[in-house]
């Protein structure tokens, strides 16, 4: 058993103890190929939490000064991240994107940039999954990280892109872009109930 796969029964227990973690539509991720899930962002948990439900590894864009805690940097590599600047992305960290979901890899986004957004989605997701072919599957992360609280997450059906396919200019993005937002949006409104 390498370092992730224990990583994620540790998570497993964890969460399962402590919020008892629900998961639902695990059933829409493809067990190969590429997969980009897209998330709402509401805790500093997210990362674990998404993956934990799942047999397969996810790598996360992970903010750049985490890289510079020594440890932290070791343990985080070990786990699948990868670092992005904020505010730019380097063209290092999209082509390493861009091949790790071309080998058939898959990568967690947070459209949102950051926690309790709620606000416009950035378009490196749906740049990604043009480009590669990867599989959009929108996730909702449902609960408030509150001690034996139950928590929720649903991962939804793959976002249908197909009618962008060979296009990569400014407003083909966003319209993909909203398309990925709308439909985490969706699944937060409708699993919130």
């Amino acid at each position: 058993m390498g370092f992730y796969e224990f990583g994620r029964v540790v998570t497993r227990v964890f969460f399962k103890v402590f919020y008892n973690l629900r998961a639902e539509g695990v059933e829409h991720i493809p067990d190969e190929g590429g997969v980009i899930l897209c998330s709402n962002h509401i805790s500093t948990l997210d990362p674990p939490l998404i993956g934990t439900p799942l047999n397969r590894r996810i790598h996360f864009m992970a903010k750049a000064e985490l890289f510079k805690i020594p440890l932290f940097k070791q343990l985080i590599t070990a786990l699948g991240a990868f670092p992005v600047k904020r505010g730019s992305v380097s063209k290092e960290t999209i082509r390493y994107a861009q091949r790790l979901l071309s080998e058939g890899g898959m990568i967690g986004i947070f459209p949102e940039g950051t926690r309790g957004g709620g606000g416009m989605g950035k378009k490196g997701a749906a740049s990604l999954a043009l480009r590669t072919g990867a599989a959009v599957i929108p996730v909702a992360i449902i609960g408030s990280y509150r001690l034996f609280r139950p928590m929720k997450i649903v991962y939804g059906k793959p976002v249908d892109l197909s009618r962008f396919a060979g296009q990569s200019n400014s407003e083909t993005l966003e319209e993909a872009t909203e398309l990925i937002m709308d439909a985490i949006r969706n699944l937060v409104q409708e699993h919130s109930n």
